[in-house]
């Protein structure tokens, strides 16, 4: 398979309704849209990817009215958090219709649905004319990509085409996921809308705890996520010794020297940065990356919770 590269909306589109596959920017990462109602190209989706088939996919949609014909019911906490938020970096699990194929939601009665806030992927949803389901458009368990040629690295030759974006996403977060079927909200997975955001429009929002033995209902829950191939490493105290072949990333200056560094001025840069500072550190063959903790409120939350997904080990001491 030849992957196209685009900067044409229409083009990328047309893929889509051919039963293809898609890479598209968003304001978080990148997606990998195919048609949600198709169930070939859906598949096609777990096969790039190389994806677990029990890990949900979400729906993105180009307009208010496509999010009916994905759920059979838009409860009261996920209309007020519509009203609020949408477009935004926010993804709600709703009870599906009967027509999503259960392909895409990983056999769940549930899907996460969300309308994404970027003119580039609304103009490409509403070019394609159906909702789309669009997992980060990476290897499973890479790094998520935030530029187009980080897409082009895992997926060139395994899926059809590549719509470029001009810059890396905004965000460089995946979106933040709230199940909304329950009687209070519960965040399934943080990002950039963060639990004191959801508060503010509905109080009693709580953080989910997963449970081992039940089957989530978000991405990113379950199986290992966001790894480079370097072992990535939590810090708490920047006093430590490294080998070569070291790299860190955080906001402060460390006491030793490494092959590559970054200081991000704030906990938003530090979210924006670390997964294209993670797809550096493979490029130049980095064997340890030091992550410097942060505070676990706001957009840390978020931060922290990727983190430690990709690390192999909990935070070290010096």
């Amino acid at each position: 398979m030849k992957t196209i590269l685009t900067t044409s909306a229409r083009e990328a589109a047309e893929f889509i309704r051919r039963g293809g596959t898609v890479a598209f920017p968003t304001e978080t990462v990148y997606g990998l849209g195919a048609n949600v109602f198709d169930e070939k190209a859906v598949a096609k989706i777990f096969a790039a990817k190389r994806r677990p088939n029990d890990n949900p996919l979400i729906a993105h949609v180009g307009n208010f009215g496509q999010i009916e014909s994905l759920v059979s019911e838009i409860t009261p906490s996920a209309q007020k958090f519509i009203e609020a938020f949408f477009p935004a970096p926010l993804t709600l699990v709703l009870p599906k219709a009967e027509r999503v194929p259960f392909s895409a939601t990983a056999n769940l009665e549930t899907i996460g649905v969300r309308m994404p806030k970027n003119d580039s992927a609304l103009e490409f949803l509403r070019q394609c004319e159906t909702p789309l389901v669009a997992p980060s458009a990476n290897l499973s368990g890479r790094p998520s990509p935030t530029t187009w040629q980080a897409v082009y690295e895992d997926l060139n030759g395994r899926i059809d085409c590549i719509l470029q974006g001009a810059a890396a996403t905004e965000i460089g977060l995946e979106s933040t996921v709230v199940d909304c079927t329950a009687n209070a909200p519960l965040v399934l997975r943080a990002g950039a809308i963060t639990l004191e955001d959801l508060q503010k429009i509905v109080p009693d929002t709580l953080i989910y705890q997963v449970s081992k033995d039940e089957q989530p209902k978000s991405p990113g829950l379950k199986h290992r996520h966001y790894s480079p191939r370097a072992r990535v490493i939590l810090i708490s105290d920047l006093k430590f010794r490294v080998s070569n072949g070291s790299a860190y990333i955080g906001l402060n200056e460390p006491y030793e020297k490494f092959d590559l560094i970054k200081i991000c001025q704030s906990v938003k840069d530090y979210a924006h940065e670390f997964f294209n500072f993670f797809r550096e550190c493979d490029r130049r063959h980095i064997k340890r990356i030091y992550c410097e903790t942060v505070e676990e409120k706001g957009i840390g939350l978020a931060l922290m919770d990727r983190l430690k997904r990709a690390a192999v080990s909990g935070t070290l001491s010096p």
